[in-house]
């Protein structure tokens, strides 16, 4: 029996991950900034699969909460097993690259807010020695690219960040996995048609198979793999001039 607590709760690669781990009987805390929405999920998969599943609210960028929020969380799971950290935001690029407050508002809830509630988290799991913590970054991290760069910038913070800590976490037994995720149909990415978009369930299957299989890094979908890596070899002086 798994407990476990679910940060954005309310994506649909969340709900997916969710219910995918509730039929497998675990506990779950479904948090989100949605208070309403967030519980109508919990009681969804309360209804549909036997499991516990309990609601609350949290922001990303509301740093003072968060410790007196996982507390609570951990309270009423009755002990913590593993967390998954779901939520982020493309936020608005354009202005951020010409306004301070916005460019700092996408770090906050990509990087920041991240950052505070899984060193919580670790810091839990390190003094049990088990437990997992898995955190969805994305593919925008491995490069700097001119239509996304405070977003991406972000995300390879993070990623950079769960390195370290996995080596660290290696140590008490617990296991922490990135997930660089490509292009998934959801609401960040709305209108943004491509031939690389995948469905959040079968990125959801993918994320779960990955954590079943203890893997640290995991690209979903797989194939943004080799096409990172190819686009990480081509030389700055080419790649700036490049509309990709």
């Amino acid at each position: 029996m798994q407990r476990l607590l679910i940060l954005g709760a309310t994506s649909p690669i969340a709900r997916s991950l969710a219910m995918r781990f509730a039929t497998e009987g675990a506990s779950l805390f479904l948090a989100a900034r949605d208070l309403a929405e967030v519980e109508r999920l919990a009681s969804d998969i309360t209804v549909r699969t036997g499991a516990r599943a309990v609601s609350g609210v949290f922001d990303a960028a509301e740093f003072y909460f968060h410790a007196t929020f996982f507390e609570k969380a951990v309270a009423e799971l009755g002990g913590l097993d593993g967390m998954i950290v779901c939520f982020g935001t493309l936020g608005d690029e354009t202005a951020a690259q010409v306004d301070p407050e916005k460019a700092l508002a996408i770090l906050n809830q990509n990087f920041t807010g991240a950052v505070s509630l899984i060193t919580l988290a670790a810091r839990h799991l390190e003094q049990q020695k088990s437990g997992f913590i898995i955190a969805i970054g994305s593919v925008a991290g491995e490069r700097g690219r001119p239509k996304n760069y405070v977003y991406g910038s972000a995300k390879a913070a993070l990623a950079t960040f769960l390195q370290g800590l996995r080596g660290r976490m290696a140590r008490a037994g617990v296991h922490v996995m990135t997930v660089k995720l490509g292009t998934v149909d959801t609401r960040m990415t709305w209108g943004r048609e491509s031939p690389l978009t995948v469905a959040p369930e079968a990125a959801a299957d993918s994320i779960y198979g990955a954590w079943k299989r203890g893997a640290e890094v995991v690209f979903v979908p797989w194939f943004w793999q080799p096409i990172m890596g190819i686009i990480k070899l081509i030389p700055e002086s080419i790649f700036r001039r490049v509309n990709i």
